[in-house]
């Protein structure tokens, strides 16, 4: 059974950073790919960042380009999730999910298997 486990989330102050990590357990994380949805309180569950298996192709939303960045260690089944100059609007809960075709989406219904958040909270 495949599960995922993510860590890091918690309150920074609005412009500090904050890494996120997803430990991936049970499967065959090298060929996964990777992503990290968001879902801010009253609203839906969106895209932020995937990473296709290899590393050699990742996706953003428009709003965290050049302030997210997403990275993998194959040998530590981990992805993580890099957040700089954090703003009030990324307060959210943060999920990784794993897509066992191994090709880049943005799509949560692409999404084989889904961990169970960890909460993130910018103070402005």
């Amino acid at each position: 059974q495949v599960q995922l486990a993510e860590s890091g989330g918690g309150l920074v102050q609005a412009g500090g950073s904050l890494r996120l990590s997803c430990a991936v357990s049970g499967g065959t994380f090298s060929t996964y790919a990777m992503g990290w949805f968001r879902q801010a309180p009253g609203k839906e569950r969106e895209f932020v960042l995937a990473m296709n298996w290899s590393g050699g192709r990742t996706d953003y939303v428009d709003s965290v380009k050049g302030r997210f960045f997403i990275s993998r260690d194959n040998a530590k089944n981990t992805v993580y999730l890099q957040m700089n100059s954090l703003r009030p609007e990324d307060t959210a809960v943060y999920y990784c999910a794993a897509e066992a075709s191994g090709s880049i989406t943005g799509t949560s219904l692409s999404y084989d298997y889904w961990g169970q958040g960890t909460r993130v909270t910018v103070a402005s």
